[in-house]
């Protein structure tokens, strides 16, 4: 039987809400939220607008394997520093700026052209988008486990998604609102002004203290073993050597190493836990349109009153997991991500129902919102404070390959089947990751109020 620990009160639990690196999340969080919608659901929503075919739509979600890839260029981002950019804001702060204003010139670039003349231009500059997007998840998911302690954790994932949501409300509704009342192309010139709230935030929060590169190399045993026995070659090649075992090969060896054989099951857990959710993403706006709901019905239900939904989540997760732990609120967080999909199944069923939109949209963000405080809090214990930014990528890009590459047939299979028929099987996805959530939650040691702890192999 899995380790039960004292439970904190209610007061005590809501109290580290009010700590400045707690708050701070909240902006960082609208930074990261804001350009995920602007290159996804609102993205298929301004394509299905234009009459774009519903099958190229379903597609465009691969844009979103740039975020499941990014495990690549993660060790980059965490150990190369950036000329004048690092030495003035350190190495977080500068990776964060620079990310931003990728974002910026890749939306002010689909703000300028028409997907009706150019589909492949708008492909190529959402890629952008999305790359600096995934980039910047990269520094602050890395910033936020830096910046506090693992205690709170949990709390800081929790106002992560606040802000996330308020993100999601500019980019969703926000940009559905304006190019109702004035055009797709104004829509997408405002969200990029938008991009300044995350480089205001830059400027004026600290770098969190972090050793410096030379002090952590010199500490790697494998480093040290590699200068050894390369002591008589260019001085070049001994530094490359030493960066590449560094930044590359240790933190992949250092998980290993904590977990053992069960590395492997925990890894598995962070593929599928949200293939249900993420499968299903590209489809629900055209679903909402071909329903025949108006830009704004979707703009005031599922984006402002989705959003409000998906902060109440959020919040309740984050409590929850302080007051509950992790593991419980893991095989919680599954079970509801999947079963909401069923909802998607009676709306499309009932056919343009605002009570039903409202009712779907209740269940399905208030499921997310909780579900998602509750993985960000599971990958954050994960992950060691030696190599923050390139473990998280591991775990944040093998959670997301899975169901975006599913989520690129999903145009196809409701061309073919119809959308109650793709809800099903989304649906019906999510059920190995409640079942692997809950093995995991009563083998000892596996998942400890809200911190994993390193296990025994068996």
């Amino acid at each position: 039987m899995p380790r039960t620990t004292p439970r904190r009160s209610w007061r005590a639990a809501l109290a580290v809400y009010r700590q400045p690196a707690i708050i701070a999340m909240l902006f960082l969080g609208f930074s990261a939220g804001l350009p995920f919608l602007l290159v996804f659901s609102t993205l298929t929503a301004w394509l299905r607008d234009v009459d774009v075919e519903v099958a190229a739509i379903g597609f465009f979600s691969w844009i979103g394997i740039l975020y499941s890839i990014k495990l690549f260029w993660a060790p980059v981002v965490d150990r190369l520093a950036l000329p004048l950019l690092t030495r003035w804001l350190g190495q977080r702060r500068g990776w964060m700026l620079l990310a931003q204003s990728v974002i910026a010139a890749g939306l002010v670039g689909l703000a300028s052209i028409d997907p009706r003349d150019s589909l492949a231009a708008v492909a190529v500059l959402a890629l952008l988008v999305a790359f600096g997007s995934a980039t910047q998840d990269i520094v602050i998911d890395a910033f936020r486990i830096e910046s506090a302690s693992e205690t709170v954790q949990a709390a800081m994932a929790s106002t992560y998604i606040i802000g996330y949501r308020g993100g999601l409300l500019a980019a969703g509704a926000g940009a559905l609102y304006i190019a109702d009342m004035a055009s797709w192309h104004a829509a997408y010139l405002s969200m990029a002004a938008l991009v300044g709230v995350g480089m205001l935030t830059v400027l004026l929060r600290p770098e969190p203290p972090r050793a410096a590169l030379a002090v952590q190399l010199v500490h790697e045993p494998r480093v040290r073993h590699f200068l050894r026995q390369a002591q008589s070659r260019p001085r070049w090649q001994r530094r490359l050597g030493a960066w590449v075992i560094g930044a590359v090969v240790c933190p992949f060896t250092d998980f290993f190493s904590r977990y053992g054989r069960q590395a492997l099951w925990l890894l598995l857990l962070v593929g599928i836990y949200r293939i249900s959710d993420l499968s299903m993403a590209a489809m629900a706006n055209p679903l909402y349109i071909d329903l025949g709901f108006s830009l704004s019905q979707i703009a005031n239900v599922t984006k402002v009153f989705g959003i409000a939904m998906s902060i109440a989540g959020g919040v309740l997760g984050g409590v929850l997991v302080v007051r509950y732990g992790v593991a419980t609120m893991l095989v919680i967080g599954a079970a509801l991500a999947a079963a909401t999909n069923l909802l998607f199944v009676a709306l499309a069923l009932a056919g343009a129902q605002l009570p039903m939109l409202v009712i779907t949209i209740m269940g399905d963000n208030l499921a997310n919102g909780l579900a998602s405080t509750v993985f960000i809090a599971f990958l954050s214990s994960l992950t060691s404070r030696a190599y923050t930014a390139t473990q998280y990528a591991l775990f944040s890009s093998l959670m997301t390959l899975p169901g975006k590459f599913i989520g690129g047939f999903s145009g196809v299979i409701v061309a073919g089947q119809g959308y109650s028929a793709f809800f099903l099987w989304a649906a019906l996805l999510g059920l190995p990751a409640i079942w692997l959530a809950w093995w995991l939650s009563r083998r000892p040691g596996a998942i400890d109020s809200g911190r994993m702890q390193r296990p025994t192999d068996d």
